[in-house]
């Protein structure tokens, strides 16, 4: 037993250590990327107006940490729609494509497949829940929620009942978002290595019930029930923690779930932005069914688009 988790512990050493370089240099690139067009992403949501599943699906897929949080404070802030934040929501990467990329996969055309299946997906189904929300309310099942146009001021959106500042969230939740080029150097350093953790803790667990004959059990029941792998993988996605993505992708790469399920659970798991949601947004019910929304049309979204024979 103890040469198992010793042969274990040192494999997962050697394969998280060979991801650090790929990783670093991947979060340097997504820091920089984030700090140059935040506000311009953030301002294009709030002016969308009716086309906000378009732009929140579009701008969504961009690898921006913050932009789901920023997506779901807006939210609750009454500046864009549910529609908008369910795109937002389905088409954000969080640590898929840095993974992926750190780990050598070379077929760029697939990231790129993955990247516009959610993309497309999240814009399509952002665009029928406002369809279906406005529905509802003329028909008066629901009551209208007043929304707050773009120009609103921003000490208005600031002092609104439930919700918060981004960059106040950012601070409690550590992110560590610090202008300039050192802040970047640093958001980049500190994220390498909590992604590196969550690689080294997953990877160390995998191996171990590997080594003693888990495969064949995990292979079973994730092969066999491909709902129940998505189902899984959705419910996993909801974890408001990188570490999500992380293991969902890691997964994966592993072989033990399918494109189907890796992207049920990645275009549920929403990051921190559930955790944003839950904690600006007035009314614990709505919340929950937001997120049950989400959870329904990611799932399903990855086992269809798992059918498509592109992969």
């Amino acid at each position: 037993m103890i040469d198992i988790i010793l042969d274990s512990l040192l494999d997962a050493v050697i394969d998280t250590a060979k991801l650090a370089p790929f990783l670093f240099l991947t979060y340097l690139a997504m820091e920089w990327l984030e700090h140059r067009t935040e506000e311009k992403t953030k301002k294009a949501v709030e002016k969308a107006g009716l086309s906000g599943p378009f732009w929140g699906g579009l701008l969504g897929v961009v690898p921006q940490c913050g932009f789901s949080a920023a997506a779901a404070s807006l939210y609750a802030g009454r500046v864009i729609t549910i529609g908008t934040l369910i795109a937002v929501f389905l088409s954000t990467s969080d640590e898929m494509l840095p993974i992926l990329l750190s780990s050598g996969i070379s077929n760029w055309s697939m990231m790129l497949k993955i990247l516009a299946a959610k993309m497309i997906y999240g814009i399509v189904v952002g665009f029928a829940i406002d369809a279906l929300h406005r529905f509802l309310i003329q028909k008066g099942i629901l009551a209208k929620r007043k929304m707050l146009p773009a120009s609103t001021d921003k000490k208005i959106l600031e002092e609104e009942p439930g919700t918060e500042h981004i960059k106040d969230l950012c601070e409690q939740d550590n992110c560590h978002c610090d202008k300039g080029a050192k802040g970047i150097f640093k958001s980049a350093l500190i994220h390498t290595l909590q992604i590196l953790l969550y690689i080294f803790i997953i990877t160390l667990v995998l191996n171990i019930i590997m080594e003693y004959g888990g495969e064949a059990l995990l292979g079973s029941a994730f092969t066999d029930y491909p709902i129940v792998q998505s189902l899984i993988a959705g419910a996993v996605g909801l974890i408001p923690n990188c570490a999500a993505s992380v293991l969902i992708t890691q997964l994966y790469l592993e072989g033990i779930i399918g494109i189907g399920a890796m992207l049920s659970g990645l275009m549920v798991g929403a990051g921190t932005g559930l955790l944003i949601l839950l904690r600006s947004n007035r009314g614990f019910l709505k919340n929950l069914k937001v997120i049950g929304v989400l959870y329904i049309t990611g799932v399903i979204g990855g086992l269809l688009i798992g059918l498509i024979p592109v992969w």
